[in-house]
């Protein structure tokens, strides 16, 4: 025998459900350790963001529970009963009424709009004389950065600007000024806009192809800081992630002199195998290496490699060996859409390329 639930029971366990999967979802948002939290500022203009943020939610909460409450007040207030036809009274042209709740969200709005224009200000301010100049450029799908102040170029024969690829290393206590771009130099990155975005550290800024932005960012307490694309880019945007690597004035000052210098050329060993697996194949149309052969603008620079903790949009560790060999054995495979193809490397091959990787400190 069939039982029929009547449509009231029906309803009331679905309401029951979807109740039950919004506080799913707003207990997954409170993670007490997430490296991505706003509203854990580790720096004066993240800071700032917070302290406009937390008065603007409590307005946004008020305006939200007032309207909301009146609404449900008015609903079962007036909720149609038997017997009873009668429309209530009626507000249209009532001119006061109209007048007042016009003038009070424009009130609303006022009040929100003070505070709000006053931190866009300060947020485009000019940056000190002193603020580190950093070109980021998003690519499809990792982040390029150059350090473009001339006491930041390289020690080659044709000097450049220090170049990194995902990891952004900061001194503390400095401002940085990020001028952000996209799809300059890449590999199929043409009118492909990105999003630049430490949420610890500074707001969001577009990377717009052949058009520059800028954003301010500083952090007070060395750390590593967690950023991704926020702008959707194709099929690996979930996967474009990055790192400001806060380091002390003086760990700056070391790290910046090491990376202007020439990569080693190993002399023996596997390292030596890998250097000319890499100098003879596909590997340099697309990654430079400062002081040698290979001078590609396509892909990530490669110098210094084995310095940074992430690639591939920091999906894998610098670190592992088979995190390296596992991408170079097939990139697609691992990041989809990747523009590195399979180029069905031995296994021998592998492994010394990821030896000379590895000595690219």
């Amino acid at each position: 025998m069939t039982v029929r639930r009547r449509p009231e029971q029906v309803r009331k366990k679905v309401l029951v459900v979807l109740g039950l999967l919004g506080l799913a979802v707003v207990f997954a948002a409170c993670a007490p350790n997430a490296t991505q939290d706003t509203l854990q500022p580790a720096g004066p203009y993240a800071r700032k963001e917070k302290e406009l943020f937390i008065p603007v939610f409590w307005v946004a909460t008020a305006v939200f529970v007032i309207v909301e409450g009146l609404i449900v007040f008015f609903v079962f207030k007036y909720r149609h009963r038997e017997g009873r036809d009668r429309l209530p009274p009626q507000i249209h042209g009532n001119t006061r009424v109209e007048i007042g709740w016009t003038i009070l969200p424009a009130l609303v709005l006022a009040v929100v709009m003070v505070p709000t224009v006053a931190t866009i200000w300060d947020l485009a301010r000019t940056p000190p004389s002193d603020a580190l100049n950093v070109t980021v450029i998003g690519q499809q799908w990792w982040w390029k950065f150059q350090y473009t102040d001339a006491d930041m170029q390289t020690a080659a024969e044709a000097p450049g600007p220090i170049t990194t690829a995902n990891e952004l290393v900061i001194p503390t206590g400095r401002v940085v000024y990020l001028t952000v771009t996209s799809g300059v130099g890449g590999i199929g990155d043409a009118e492909v806009i990105h999003s630049l975005w430490v949420p610890e550290l500074a707001g969001k800024q577009d990377a717009i192809p052949n058009h520059e932005n800028h954003i301010l960012l500083q952090a007070d307490v060395p750390g590593i800081y967690e950023g991704q694309c926020a702008e959707f880019c194709g099929l690996s945007h979930a996967i474009m992630k990055w790192h400001v690597r806060a380091v002390t004035p003086e760990d700056f000052a070391a790290w910046s002199a090491g990376q202007k210098e020439d990569a080693i050329t190993p002399t023996g060993g596997l390292a030596a195998s890998g250097f000319d697996t890499f100098m003879n194949g596909s590997c340099v149309q697309c990654h430079a290496i400062q002081g040698t052969p290979a001078q590609g603008i396509g892909g990530p620079n490669l110098t210094h490699f084995a310095s940074r903790k992430c690639f591939a949009g920091c999906l894998l560790d610098n670190s592992n060996p088979e995190d390296i060999a596992r991408w170079l054995r097939d990139p697609p495979a691992v990041k989809p859409g990747s523009f590195m193809p399979n180029y069905h490397l031995s296994e021998d091959q592998i492994q010394a390329l990821v030896a000379y990787l590895q000595s690219l400190k």
